[in-house]
């Protein structure tokens, strides 16, 4: 057996119950098979892909807390610190009711990799809770921030573990947060990105994930002689990243069409009214069908078991933007069958490995997730830099400097797969141009 297939078997079996962590695990081995079969023994000798798959450390705790009502709530809470061969860890933190171990371990290993990518110094980490901010008063979501980062802050710090927002995770819940850690640590640091303006955030945080998606999915078609002026867009989600994945689109000459949450999606074939949007999902957090109330030309559609309908609208890009496996592979044949030329993903491997062999096999340009959505972490790094500077940038340097973090990542990954035989595999470029980084940082630090 290779050392490959023997990493994932392992894997599996120390790590069960746990398929998005497998899935993710899976998917990067099989794309670094020939980088560590041409240095196999080197590898295996110093265990160097179970030292990856396997976090530095594992954070577990609970959250207590008192509901409005006087009852008490108890949620589970973690924090995987993955990696930190190049910098401290650096991963969001994520507020919904499908967080377990699993998937805070699939994301903090993808984490990895996306850090990398960047070209910054950060290592890869990931946490979270089961809490479900929906629904709850600020005095509640105040109630659930300062417990959970009671336990929290004895684990991170500005040089060690920089947490940010994620799902559930904004900029309501990271000032709670913020707040809580000054006054136990009395520390006025940059440990949390995604902070708000007024006490050390950076402008263009909220756009970077959405407006670095464009960017690269711009890069990429224009390098395969396509221009994304004039091009119909779909979209998923109607959060942070695919609000602003919208807008830049829209701004750059395309025609957005879609958009969804947890109860239905819009089809709007004369294009997604961003200010619109906003205000539903932004100022009155509400559902889509609002959305549509507001527009004439809008469809809304209630969201049914198993069927995914932004994929079934005729676009030449399709942009996932909501949570890891909504794109599967009956959608992929949808999307191919409706002549798709561009998938590029904005949320955490929202396609699943499936759709996404159906996709790079019909000719479709795919940009997986740890390229494509990795402008978040890298203006959060940006941000980390601007609170250890005592400094502020513009919005126009940052977003300038988002730009040019995205084209080199799309660059970096197009010559990782044509180095290695993989021409316009960018799933496999992305993996590999992450891995040799963090890899060659791990052999320089011993076996540790």
């Amino acid at each position: 057996m290779s050392y490959v297939d023997e990493v994932y078997q392992s894997v599996v079996e120390k790590n069960p119950a746990q398929p998005e962590f497998h899935q993710a695990v899976k998917e990067v081995l099989e794309s670094l098979r020939v980088v560590i079969e041409a240095n196999e023994e080197e590898y295996r000798r110093d265990a160097l892909l179970e030292r990856l798959t396997t976090p530095e450390r594992q954070l577990l705790f609970r959250v207590p807390w008192v509901d409005d009502k006087g009852q008490v709530q108890v949620n589970n809470a973690f924090r995987v610190q993955f990696n930190s061969a190049i910098g401290p860890y650096k991963g969001g933190l994520r507020l919904h009711p499908s967080v377990n171990l699993g998937i805070i371990k699939f994301l903090g290993f993808e984490q990895i990799f996306k850090n990398s990518l960047t070209g910054l110094p950060i290592g890869g980490g990931k946490g979270g809770s089961d809490f479900d901010p929906k629904g709850k008063s600020d005095r509640e979501v105040m109630a659930f921030c300062q417990s959970f980062m009671t336990e929290l802050h004895k684990y991170i710090g500005a040089d060690t573990d920089v947490p940010a927002g994620d799902i559930g995770t904004g900029a309501r819940e990271i000032g709670y947060m913020y707040g809580q850690y000054k006054r136990l640590t009395g520390l006025y640091e940059g440990v949390l990105t995604g902070k708000g303006l007024s006490y050390g955030g950076s402008l263009a945080r909220k756009e970077a994930t959405g407006y670095g998606l464009l960017y690269l999915t711009e890069e990429m078609l224009k390098c395969n002689g396509k221009d994304i002026n004039g091009m119909t867009v779909a979209v998923s989600g109607a959060g942070n990243v695919a609000i602003y994945a919208i807008q830049k689109a829209q701004q750059l000459g395309a025609k957005v069409v879609t958009c969804s949450d947890s109860t239905g999606w819009i089809y709007d074939p004369e294009g997604i009214d961003v200010e619109l949007l906003k205000e539903i999902k932004e100022v009155k957090r509400a559902r889509l069908s609002e959305y549509a109330a507001g527009r004439k030309s809008a469809e809304y559609h209630e969201k049914k078991n198993g069927e995914h309908g932004v994929w079934n609208v005729k676009c030449d890009v399709a942009l996932p933007c909501a949570t890891q496996n909504e794109l599967d592979i009956e959608d992929a044949k949808a999307l191919v069958a409706n002549g798709v030329i561009a998938v590029a993903e904005g949320a955490n491997m929202p396609t699943t490995m499936d759709a996404t062999e159906y996709l790079q096999k019909n000719g479709v340009l795919f940009a997986p997730g740890k390229a494509s959505n990795a402008g978040g972490v890298a203006t959060s790094a940006l941000e980390m830099s601007q609170n250890s500077e005592r400094l502020s940038w513009t919005f126009e340097e940052v977003d300038k400097k988002l730009q040019g973090i995205m084209v080199n990542i799309f660059h970096n990954l197009d010559e990782a797969a044509k180095k290695y035989d993989m021409e316009g595999n960018y799933v496999a470029g992305a993996n590999i141009a992450g891995f040799l980084k963090v890899a060659d940082a791990m052999k320089a630090q011993g076996i540790v």
